[in-house]
């Protein structure tokens, strides 16, 4: 399933509880998309909510709609108590720290968890379902802690935040203050949910946080990956490097998929420079595997990013609550759909693959700067000496790639067991998501660095041009930073860079296609 652009999204709305959810679904909800439920959503979830209170009142015993929760799994309670229960859980389980998720996260949390419960397994009321959308359209979205989940019992704590918005208990962000959710409610001529059985552990069982926060994870490394080739192949320019190794019939017969797009968007940026021809008959033999290899290291990059984003795409479409309801045999089956360590695993391998971009870009941008090995000026300034130019970049560089390797250690290869030994492995799916996130926010902080380095290697190489694509994107980055002369502070050219990628303008101007 192709990635596309921020450019590309159309859509305006996006129906949950229905068809499958893609990729581009995700974007456009984080984005701001409307939200609705899907017309059948009703009908689908009848059944499981019927099953539900059959068994109330035929006085079956069933794990968390009348008993207690984890350790206390065998506490039966009484009928009267059975919606106390279930508020008791959701103030009980919201024990959140840390830094809180930004809102397109919870965005992403609201809508993923109603379009889960609306697959009709969940035993949850179509009203609960319909109030979900209502915040989401209203912009109520409460404020949930990043820190507390260990990703099984799925996302307990920050999804028991997310819920405490739900029934009005709960803070919501409002014009960038902190707000009562049950005020804001209010405003908008909405009642706080009043929660019926089993709908509190419906509303925390499950995986949301680590998918919304790995699917912004996901979102943001598509663009990165393709600025990453505008990048690389400007580099390769700059340091008049050979465009043989990307040649279609070398990857032809090592066709891993990532590979091969990876050499063909290379081969075709690079393939009408002029700066190519003009050293057609240099005598160099071979580039440094930064530039020869790029295809075989940010093609297995991009394998690892579509191999995460199926295995996300499957989660957002899955059922993980617990227990879950089979209305066509009134079984009710406690299980684990709750465990993160699919998705755990996924963004562990997302950010060990986007690291790795990371990694080579440095690599690429270290040549550029020496000028032994560059042939450019030194530090890409031609009073090397009086002004430093871009040596400071590559530092940075060097920081966020050295960070970048403790965020890509696997968080799913831990475990510490919990409510006394009844959940006894867990996936650590969040600690994943969190850590991939911020570890593709430094990949484009690094990419950013390669493209003013690169930019300002060809300006020096000029009046040489490069190819079409390239020399209009490299005409729309002028626009934003220009060449430098003088010593002039950094960050903000790199921030203005940053921005840019994430837009994903590099890769629309110079027409990388999605990987």
């Amino acid at each position: 399933m192709p990635g596309v652009t921020a450019k590309e999204v159309t859509r305006e709305r996006v129906a949950i509880g229905g068809s499958a959810l893609v990729f581009e679904d995700l974007r456009a909800i984080a984005a701001g998309a409307r939200v609705s439920l899907a017309p059948d959503v009703g009908a689908r979830v009848a059944p499981s909510r019927a099953l539900i209170e059959r068994v109330l009142k035929q006085g079956s015993t069933v794990y968390g709609v009348n008993t207690g929760f984890g350790q206390l799994k065998s506490v039966r309670v009484s009928d009267q108590d059975v919606e106390r229960l279930q508020i008791n859980l959701i103030r009980s389980h919201a024990a959140g720290a840390g830094p809180t998720l930004e809102p397109r996260v919870v965005r992403l949390m609201l809508a993923l968890r109603a379009h889960s419960l609306a697959l009709g397994y969940s035993g949850v009321r179509l009203t609960l379902l319909e109030h979900i959308v209502r915040m989401i359209e209203s912009n109520i979205l409460p404020i949930v802690p990043s820190q507390g989940s260990l990703g099984a019992s799925g996302d307990l704590i920050p999804l028991a935040h997310l819920a405490l918005g739900l029934i009005g208990e709960g803070e919501a962000l409002a014009e960038g203050r902190s707000v009562n959710a049950a005020e804001l409610m209010r405003g908008n001529g909405m009642a706080p949910l009043a929660l019926q059985a089993k709908e509190g552990l419906a509303l925390i069982n499950g995986t949301q946080a680590m998918t919304s926060v790995g699917a912004l994870a996901l979102i943001e490394s598509a663009e990165v990956l393709r600025a990453a080739h505008v990048a690389c192949a400007l580099s390769v320019d700059a340091a008049r490097g050979s465009i043989k190794p990307f040649d279609p019939r070398v990857h032809a017969i090592r066709p891993h998929p990532g590979q091969k797009d990876s050499a063909a968007a290379l081969w075709g940026l690079l393939r009408e420079s002029g700066i190519v021809a003009s050293h057609a008959d240099c005598a160099r033999v071979q580039d440094p595997y930064s530039l020869r290899c790029a295809p075989q290291v940010l093609g297995a990059s991009i394998d690892a990013f579509r191999r995460s984003r199926e295995t996300l795409v499957t989660e957002v479409n899955s059922v993980s609550d617990n227990p879950l309801c089979f209305p066509d045999t009134g079984e009710v089956i406690s299980a684990g759909n709750f465990h993160g360590e699919p998705v755990a695993l996924a963004l562990d391998y997302l950010a060990i693959g986007m690291a790795e971009v990371g990694s080579i870009a440095e690599r690429r941008t270290y040549l550029l700067l020496d000028s032994a090995k560059s042939g450019l000026p030194a530090f890409l300034v031609p009073a090397a000496g009086l002004q430093s130019g871009l040596m400071i970049v590559q530092y940075l560089q060097a920081a966020l790639v050295s960070e970048n390797r403790m965020l890509a250690q696997p968080a799913s290869t831990d475990s510490i067991p919990t409510s006394a030994g009844q959940e006894d492995h867990v996936s650590m799916g969040m600690h994943a998501a969190v850590k991939a996130l911020t570890l593709v926010r430094n990949v484009r902080r690094i990419v950013a660095a390669e493209l003013l380095c690169a930019a300002q290697g060809i300006h020096l190489l000029r009046p040489l041009r490069s190819g079409e694509r390239l020399e209009r994107m490299l005409g729309a980055l002028r626009e934003i930073v220009p060449p430098l002369g003088d010593d002039r502070r950094q960050d903000q050219d790199l921030a203005r860079l940053d921005a840019w990628i994430a837009s994903g303008i590099p890769a629309d101007l110079a027409q990388v296609e999605p990987f």
